[in-house]
């Protein structure tokens, strides 16, 4: 039986049959991206631009590798991802926070209406119009893989709610596949944060000075600091402040 039209070329129960079993057998990550890019494209004008496991902390941006943590689709336009590459590891990408911490997949088009970023947080669209990257939707999959689409026209007014959970399942069902052939991630069993040190950073995310949270969990000051101390070093972050917000990044704490 054939799933109701979406769009004008509607998936049919054959076209995600199809979709499943390439991905499934799919031997490296270029096979999984180009399988979802044939989903995707047959659905609306949208194409694959890759797909990217995040790093476990803001530090860790520079030791992206290219064909080990980020895998680029053949459609991307040519030259993108180097200078997106060399940007993002002197800072980081806004539009990628949000979409960690969102329900749903948005639009860069979405993004910029929300975040209205100013100055230098403009530089991720300011580089996709240089290539030819109207709009794109940016999925992220267990707070650990982004799936990334691109066109070259803007996508809100024929991304429709049906066709936007279609794309969403469908990088969730391509980043199983992808973790699978990328092997494990070694950074994700380093420094594991202790939760004596996460007590701490809790208290002090929520603005007690150090004699309070001192007081509050039956410890001596030099406790707390020393706490405080392993904590930005794990986290590679310059002081307390920063530490809190970077473990409210990684959801470490609320």
């Amino acid at each position: 039986m054939a799933i109701p039209q979406l769009a004008v070329r509607g998936p049919s129960t054959s076209l995600l049959q199809r979709f499943t079993d390439q991905v499934a057998k799919a031997k490296t990550p270029q096979a999984v991206l180009d399988a979802v890019d044939e989903f995707a494209s047959s659905l609306m004008p949208i194409r694959v631009l890759g797909a990217g496991r995040m790093p476990i902390l803001t530090a860790d941006w520079p030791t992206i590798q290219l064909g080990k943590d980020v895998f680029i689709h053949s459609s991307a336009p040519v030259g993108w991802w180097e200078q997106y590459a060399a940007k993002a590891a002197q800072g980081y990408d806004p539009g990628i926070m949000m979409a960690k911490r969102s329900l749903v997949a948005y639009t860069w088009t979405e993004t910029m209406q929300m975040l209205e970023p100013i100055g230098s947080e403009r530089w991720p669209y300011e580089l996709a119009l240089k290539y030819g990257i109207r709009d794109a939707l940016t999925c992220c999959v267990g707070q650990r893989w982004l799936i990334a689409y691109w066109s070259r026209q803007v996508l809100t007014k024929v991304l429709t709610h049906p066709l936007r959970l279609l794309l969403i399942a469908a990088a969730g069902f391509a980043a199983q596949q992808l973790e699978h052939l990328a092997g494990e991630d070694p950074r994700q069993t380093q420094n594991p944060i202790t939760p004596r040190e996460l007590a701490v950073l809790r208290l002090a995310s929520l603005g007690r000075r150090t004699d309070e949270i001192a007081k509050l969990l039956g410890v001596g000051e030099e406790t707390v600091r020393t706490h405080l101390k392993k904590v930005q070093a794990k986290l590679v972050t310059r002081n307390r402040t920063h530490a809190a917000a970077e473990a409210v990044r990684r959801q470490l704490i609320p």
